[in-house]
């Protein structure tokens, strides 16, 4: 398709331009050209030129000024002469042309409308006609992966993960901050949670062993429908935020495990303070020592079994119950009941919850 957009734009141009002029691929390849018969024609010296350089340069009677997309050269305006004059037709027509592409990218291209969708920049009645108009398939089961890099690395978050999904015409892998990038993928029906978390893991793997960065990510909900793909986005973007706060050894976070942690993080701090002072008497919290808070801690993980406690912290069974019930004198709380015990679970997470209100990756 840039090929016809570019050949439009330089056959409009060559009754204004008294020379040859055209475009080139990476591999000196002409693709458009005011001479029509040279279309395929190879000019030599451009690809070695490439590779040493992506700024203007003149080879073999031709200026060429590469046209310039996030650091990747894919195509390189020419034109005849190796004068003052050819070097400022080439950037006039390079300017042009990159700005040509880029407008028609944004309108025609998938993973361009896909981002419009994830992001809420295009209005729902819109999403079925462009969706045909580019051709893709409106109602295809898909899933949104956000993912987060932590660190400072050589490589390009969005190129690391191109290179794993290649496939444009199913998965999409679109860029949204400097390092943060979302795939969206196709899944097939009978795709469980499993494998979908699966392929996060995979994603977290190869990116650490081979790049050394520190990855986080965050999955949405399967949705059946394009237009859903925003609110799929959302819950990526939440399963990171809240496992950040409350899942924090882990580096896969899916929004349909986030269990009670989704709901305190979207209740409001005074709420919060509120419900922890009425829970625990005054300064009771504080008093609590490292090893309580270990011991209360392995009695929610071995489900509130004391047997199995004791013999997880290598403890008498004499000596847990006794740590228990200096907790229950504490904090007014008996984690021997169940009741109870959800109760001071909860609060551990809502005190969890606003410690880390000030704190980021």
């Amino acid at each position: 398709m840039s090929n016809r957009l570019f050949q439009s734009i330089v056959h409009q141009m060559k009754d204004a331009i008294d020379r040859t002029i055209g475009v080139v691929d990476k591999n000196g390849c002409i693709i458009a050209c005011s001479e029509l018969v040279r279309i395929g024609e190879n000019l030599g010296g451009v690809k070695e030129e490439l590779a040493y350089t992506n700024e203007s340069f003149r080879a073999n009677g031709y200026t060429y000024h590469p046209i310039n997309n996030h650091e990747k050269i894919e195509y390189v305006v020419f034109v005849e002469g190796s004068d003052a004059v050819a070097d400022n037709l080439a950037t006039i027509l390079c300017i042009s042309l990159t700005n040509i592409k880029s407008l028609y990218d944004e309108k025609y291209d998938k993973a361009s409308f896909v981002k419009n969708v994830i992001l809420d920049n295009i209005l729902p009645s819109d999403i079925y006609i462009k969706s045909k108009e580019l051709h893709i398939n409106n109602e295809v089961p898909r899933i949104v992966y956000l993912i987060k890099f932590i660190g400072k690395n050589d490589c390009v978050p969005l190129d690391v993960i191109q290179n794993l999904y290649p496939d444009k015409n199913k998965d999409y892998v679109i860029g949204v901050g400097e390092n943060e990038v979302v795939l969206v993928r196709e899944i097939k029906p009978n795709e469980d949670t499993k494998e979908i978390i699966k392929t996060a893991k995979s994603i977290v793997d190869t990116v650490n062993s081979e790049f050394y960065l520190k990855t986080f990510v965050g999955i949405g909900t399967a949705v059946e429908s394009i237009k859903e793909l925003a609110r799929s986005y959302k819950e990526a973007q939440i399963s990171i935020e809240v496992g950040k706060v409350f899942d924090t050894e882990k580096n896969v976070i899916s929004y349909q495990n986030l269990g009670i942690g989704r709901l305190i993080y979207q209740l409001p701090t005074t709420l919060c303070e509120m419900f922890l002072n009425e829970v625990f008497k005054k300064g009771a919290f504080e008093v609590l020592d490292r090893e309580t808070l270990i011991t209360i801690q392995a009695f929610f993980e071995n489900n509130l079994n004391v047997s199995e406690t004791s013999r997880k912290l290598f403890v008498h069974r004499n000596t847990l119950v006794y740590r228990l019930e200096k907790i229950k004198k504490l904090t007014g709380l008996d984690l021997r009941e169940f009741e109870h015990a959800i109760t001071f679970k909860v609060a551990l997470m809502v005190k969890k919850y606003l410690s880390s209100k000030s704190t980021k990756f």
